[in-house]
C-alpha cells in the first residue's frame, strides 16, 4: 500500500505558487472558487478566459452546417462557443502547437459532447493552414487568437512570465526547437538589440543587449527567468530611481515577448497565415484575428488592406475593434487586445 501524503498547505490566506493552487486547477470540483477568482478580474490557474467572445461571434456570423477553423485552439474557450453556434451540424477544425494543452483541451471538449463527428484538432502550427485546407476543403470562417494562453503564462515550468522564477524556455512546443536560454547564448549584442527593438519596441534595447552579452562573455549564466530579470534590472540602473521600478517591469515584459516571438518564429507563422487566408476561405468567408501587440497588428492591418485594395476581400474592418471596459474590468488580460476582421469577395 502506498503511503498517504497530506496535501502541502500554503502559508497565508491565498496560494501564491502555481502548484499550490489545487482548487483553481480543478475547476470541475471547485466551481465556486473559480468564480471568486474571475470576479476579482483574475484568471484561475490552469485555465484561460477567452477574450472578446461576443465580438468574435458577431463578426464570424456562424451558421449551422458551416465549416470553420480555429487556428489557435488553446484552452478551447472560443472553439466551444463556435461549436455551440454550429448546433451539431457542420465541422470545426482546430490547431495548436502546444501538445500538452492540445490533449487536455481535446479531452475537455469531448467531455462536453463535441466528438470527432463535429470537432477535429491537430498538433500543428497555423502556418500550415493551407495544407490542412487542401485536405479538408475551404472554410466558411477562420479565427486566430494570437495571444499567449494563461495556462502557459502562469506555469513557471514554461518560462513565459517574468513574474515567476523558472527555466528560461518560452517554447510553445517543448518537444522541438531551442530554449530562450540557448538562443541568448548564440546571439551577438547587435542581434539581441535588433530583436528587442523589432519584436517589442524596447526603448532600452541597446542597454539590455550590452548588459546581457557582456555578462555572458565573462561567464555569467542566464538559464532562468529570474536571472534574465536580474540582467534587465542591472541594465536599467541609470534610470531615475523614481521611475526605475515601473520601467524594469515594462522592459522585462517586452524582453520576454521579444524572445518568445523569436524562438517560436511567430511573425513568420503569422505572415504565412495571412498569405494563405484568401486561399483557405470560401467566397464570402469571414476571418477574425485577435492580436496583442503593435507588431502583430501592423502585419494584420497591412495584409487586410492590401488584399482589400486588390479586390480579394470585399470588406475589412476600417478601424481596430477593442474590448469593452466591462470586459477589461473582469479580465485584466483583455486590455491589449486588438480585433480585425475581413470578408472574402
Amino acid at each position: 500500500m502506498s503511503e498517504h501524503r497530506r496535501r502541502v498547505h500554503y502559508s497565508g490566506l491565498y496560494p501564491k505558487n502555481f502548484d499550490e493552487k489545487y482548487k483553481e486547477l480543478q475547476p470541475e470540483k471547485y466551481a465556486s472558487t473559480i468564480e471568486k477568482v474571475i470576479s476579482k478580474g483574475s484568471t484561475p490557474a490552469g485555465t484561460h478566459i477567452p477574450v472578446m467572445v461576443n465580438e468574435v461571434l458577431s463578426f464570424l456570423d456562424i451558421r449551422p452546417g458551416e465549416i470553420g477553423f480555429d487556428a489557435t485552439l488553446g484552452y478551447g474557450g472560443h472553439s466551444e462557443m463556435m461549436l455551440k453556434k454550429l448546433d451539431g451540424r457542420g465541422h470545426l477544425y482546430a490547431a495548436d502547437e502546444d501538445p500538452a494543452e492540445l490533449s487536455r483541451t481535446k479531452a475537455r471538449l469531448a467531455a462536453a459532447g463535441y466528438g470527432e463527428d463535429i470537432f477535429s484538432a491537430f498538433h500543428m502550427n497555423f502556418s500550415a493552414a493551407k495544407e490542412l485546407s487542401s485536405r479538408v476543403g475551404p472554410f466558411d470562417f477562420v479565427l486566430a487568437d494570437l495571444g499567449i494562453s494563461s495556462m502557459q503564462l502562469d506555469n513557471p515550468a514554461r518560462g513565459f512570465s517574468y513574474k515567476h522564477d523558472g527555466p528560461l524556455d518560452l517554447r510553445m512546443d517543448q518537444l522541438t526547437g531551442i530554449t530562450a536560454a540557448e538562443r541568448l547564448r548564440e546571439m551577438t549584442r547587435d542581434e539581441l538589440a535588433g530583436m528587442l527593438s523589432e519584436n517589442a519596441d524596447e526603448p532600452y534595447a541597446e542597454e539590455i543587449a550590452r548588459q546581457i552579452t557582456d555578462d555572458m562573455r565573462h561567464g555569467k549564466t542566464i538559464d532562468t527567468t529570474g536571472q534574465l530579470c536580474e540582467e534587465i534590472e542591472k541594465a536599467l540602473k541609470k534610470v531615475p530611481e523614481k521611475e526605475r521600478g515601473e520601467e524594469i517591469k515594462k522592459s522585462c515584459a517586452r524582453t520576454f515577448q521579444a524572445l518568445r516571438i523569436d524562438i517560436n518564429s511567430e511573425y513568420e507563422a503569422l505572415y504565412a497565415l495571412l498569405e494563405a487566408l484568401p486561399d483557405i476561405l470560401k467566397s464570402g468567408g469571414r476571418a477574425v484575428i485577435l492580436s496583442f501587440h503593435s507588431g502583430e497588428d501592423r502585419l494584420v492591418k497591412k495584409s487586410f488592406r492590401e488584399f482589400f485594395k486588390n479586390g480579394v476581400y470585399q470588406k475589412i474592418a476600417e478601424d481596430v475593434v477593442r474590448p469593452t471596459a466591462s470586459e477589461c474590468a473582469r479580465n485584466s488580460r483583455a486590455h491589449s487586445t486588438k480585433l480585425r476582421w475581413a470578408v472574402k469577395a
